[in-house]
């Protein structure tokens, strides 16, 4: 909100409606929702909005996690064999075992899927001494030497009526129908923050109330973020 020149009743409205409406919100419904004359400024809000939904000391996860990584993007014509990604973006993701249910969410953008990727990705996300399940990719092989208790699992070990790894794989698929059904098109430059929104609505999804209290609280220990710095990342 930094030498903005919106009403701080508007900012308060968009933080209100990025935070507690479950489906989330696009910048074109947030300008029609606020009536913003301009669809650059509801976009700039809501990304500024973004950057605030990180905690700058948030705790790892802990007790049982399951680590997966897979692609973001929309269908590109043109494209053959399971390889061939084009601007698909590599997403990590880590979620924590809440007996049948899923506790706290983490995902990240990932460069590749290298062992060095793999494991930086989970001593960002994962506590130390944690008992973490994976897929069989031999990338996950050293996690071990890394102090966690790795427990990989191979498509061929599981039955017909199981799933692989099913909170990941949830998670995945949500937020897969998050981004279609919401904002159809995210350019490979932002989805880091778009990441990060899914990330809070997900780990508030009971408390949605709590979330617009957070988000504000947050939005006071991070730094102003500008429309330039903003733009600057599709450069």
């Amino acid at each position: 909100m930094h030498k903005t020149r919106l009403p701080l009743r508007t900012w308060f409205w968009a933080a209100y409606l990025v935070s507690t409406f479950h489906p989330g919100i696009s910048a074109k419904q947030l300008q029609r929702q606020l009536g913003i004359g301009c669809h650059e400024t509801a976009w700039a809000m809501l990304h500024k909005l973004r950057a605030a939904m990180v905690a700058p000391e948030r705790e790892f996860l802990k007790g049982e996690v399951e680590i997966d990584e897979f692609f973001l993007g929309g269908h590109e014509d043109g494209l053959k064999g399971g390889r061939q990604h084009g601007k698909k973006v590599l997403v990590g993701a880590a979620i924590e075992v809440r007996g049948r249910g899923s506790g706290r969410l983490r995902l990240q953008v990932l460069p590749n899927s290298q062992a060095t990727t793999l494991e930086a990705f989970t001593e960002a996300t994962t506590a130390s001494g944690a008992i973490v399940h994976t897929d069989g990719l031999f990338s996950y092989g050293g996690l071990a030497k890394l102090g966690y208790e790795h427990r990989p699992r191979k498509v061929a070990s599981v039955a017909a009526d199981e799933q692989l790894l099913p909170r990941v794989h949830r998670a995945i698929s949500n937020l897969k129908a998050w981004m279609h059904g919401t904002h159809r098109r995210v350019s490979p430059e932002h989805m880091p923050v778009y990441l990060d929104e899914y990330v809070f609505r997900h780990n508030r999804r009971g408390t949605p109330m709590a979330g617009f209290q957070t988000l504000l609280g947050l939005g006071l220990t991070h730094d102003p973020v500008t429309y330039r710095e903003i733009i600057d990342r599709a450069a």
